[in-house]
């Protein structure tokens, strides 16, 4: 069994998100006022690039591996982040751009054009080139996780598992 990814959309406009480990032990990070509206896309964003990519050292990963979220910002007991989970924070970074509308979808050699801007100025290591292929299924398994998110009543879960083996759920 994987990682159980449990996200809680509050009555109160507030979000949860808890991670379940195959051991039982968990961690979880609440989310109130605006960042309630963001963090919650942003992370299903994570599990969208996370798994169809492959990543296996990125967010999820780490908790999997025994991190907690508190500790996946780099400044935590844990240091610093490998070099997949920073790369994975600007992949989706860049489609979190997309997503509220500051840019418009980026073809591939756009896409990996802004990571080599990147990885020029030491900010990411290890960057790959991404296809446009790879991106259109990060780009629709996000879609359809954030619809799933959005259509979530108050109160209710929405439960995903990250098995850290890639390809999309």
């Amino acid at each position: 069994m994987g990682l159980r990814v449990q996200l809680t959309k509050r009555a109160d406009g507030g979000a949860v998100l808890r991670c379940v480990r195959a051991d039982g032990s968990a961690t979880w990070q609440r989310q109130d006022g605006p960042r309630a509206r963001f963090f919650p896309f942003h992370d299903l964003t994570h599990f969208a690039v996370e798994t169809t990519l492959g990543f296996r050292h990125a967010f999820y990963g780490l908790i999997a591996d025994g991190w907690e979220i508190a500790d996946t910002g780099g400044k935590g007991k844990r240091g610093r982040l490998p070099a997949e989970s920073v790369l994975a924070e600007h992949v989706v970074g860049l489609l979190d751009r997309e997503r509220v509308g500051a840019a418009a979808p980026l073809s591939a050699a756009e896409f990996n054009a802004q990571l080599e801007q990147l990885a020029a100025s030491g900010r990411v290591e290890g960057a790959r080139p991404f296809t446009d292929a790879e991106l259109t299924a990060v780009r629709r398994l996000a879609d359809t996780l954030h619809g799933r998110w959005a259509a979530l009543p108050a109160g209710s879960t929405l439960e995903l598992v990250f098995d850290g083996a890639g390809g999309a759920p």
